[in-house]
């Protein structure tokens, strides 16, 4: 029988112009952190400026912390919550990606918190302390569909003195109000589309293989790889597409609220540890054939493959080798057959390290695999994987 808990506190606005309802919800404090990117993104589309015209319109004062970095880091954190300790703030919008919502969430847990936020971490350079404290409220707007971020409560931070990539989450991170507006995607190019969109299916790809998986997860997980491959190829060839960027962005939505990620997720975080340049989509596309193929070519989890091969449109599937196809029919679609680990500065002779930060840092549950894999699988697999 299954057992399984589902909560959802998040608030969440859907589709194209929901930003501009903003100043209607009733947000969680008075001044709020706004937490952007290092990048010009935010200010040259116009949606921080559409941000803080909500904010004057609510009565909310706010401050801008604009440091957030690709593959956010433990510095940022300690650096935005200085900001927001500071300044006064009582709680945290996230406006951006994956990184910035992740960075966002942990500033807005040491603005409550003591110490520093690898003392929160479970990885092995961690203090593995519970949090005291409840993290300040988050209002997660996310400008990127991928990462699932504005309905979960982890983030993944870079400690770059350990070269540990890993997770932290505790269920006061989770965003008490999320607005997921396409019109804020148009701007991300056809390569970061492409990356984001396969992370969100390796959400749900993961999740449905995963041993913990049950009905519920599965329900959302389905769809979203539906979605995804009906959609991403399009929004990839086409920008402007706003059914398919709303499409591809319910998919990360969906994703995110019930993600059971395996052991390509930590897979991913060993690499990423060791090359801060390494997208995290990128990543995953480039693990993924060898990842999913482990497991198709011992059968082990052969129904949950069909499902998803079937949901990506394979009518008749009948194995596991069926949705690897579909696979790597997606990735070529979006234009990431070509993705070589060697380009991000990884060489072969460095992936004998990678096991053993697998059990040193979190990503997915290498505990939830369809078959457990050993030190010599993951070796296999990233060997597999390598060009």
């Amino acid at each position: 029988m299954y057992h399984f808990t589902f909560h959802m506190p998040a608030k969440v606005l859907f589709g194209p112009g929901t930003l501009q309802e903003l100043h209607s919800e009733a947000l969680p404090g008075k001044k709020a952190l706004i937490v952007i990117s290092n990048g010009t993104s935010a200010k040259r589309f116009g949606y921080l400026a559409a941000l803080e015209k909500e904010l004057d319109q609510a009565g909310v004062t706010y401050e801008v912390f604009d440091q957030i970095r690709p593959n956010p880091t433990s510095d940022n954190v300690m650096d935005g919550a200085a900001l927001g300790k500071q300044t006064g703030c009582d709680f945290v919008i996230a406006l951006g990606g994956g990184s910035v919502m992740d960075c966002a969430k942990c500033i807005a847990l040491m603005m409550t918190n003591p110490g520093h936020i690898w003392d929160y971490s479970l990885s092995v350079n961690g203090g593995k302390k519970q949090a005291p404290n409840a993290a300040a409220p988050i209002v997660a707007i996310t400008t990127s569909a991928g990462t699932g971020s504005e309905v979960d409560m982890a983030s993944v931070i870079t400690n770059e003195a350990t070269q540990e990539k890993t997770g932290i989450f505790f269920p006061s991170m989770l965003p008490t109000l999320s607005v997921v507006d396409a019109n804020l995607m148009r701007s991300v190019p056809p390569k970061f589309t492409a990356y984001q969109g396969m992370d969100a299916f390796f959400h749900a790809a993961e999740s449905v293989i995963c041993k913990n998986e049950h009905p519920m997860g599965e329900m959302f997980a389905l769809k979203a790889i539906e979605l995804i491959a009906q959609n991403l190829p399009k929004a990839y060839a086409n920008g402007d597409d706003m059914e398919a960027r709303a499409n591809v962005a319910l998919a990360n939505t969906l994703a995110g609220f019930y993600m059971l990620c395996t052991s390509q997720h930590t897979m991913e975080h060993a690499m990423g540890g060791y090359h801060d340049n390494l997208v995290h989509g990128a990543g995953l596309i480039m693990l993924s054939h060898a990842y999913f193929d482990f497991f198709a070519s011992r059968k082990a989890c052969e129904p949950q493959m069909i499902k998803m091969a079937k949901a990506m449109g394979v009518a008749d599937a009948t194995s596991g080798k069926d949705f690897i196809k579909a696979l790597d029919d997606l990735i070529a679609s979006v234009g990431c057959a070509d993705l070589r680990m060697s380009d991000a500065g990884i060489t072969r002779d460095e992936l004998k390290k990678y096991p053993k930060r697998i059990h040193e840092v979190l990503g997915g549950d290498i505990t939830a695999d369809p078959l457990p894999l050993s030190d010599e699988d993951y070796l296999t697999i990233f060997e597999e994987a390598y060009k």
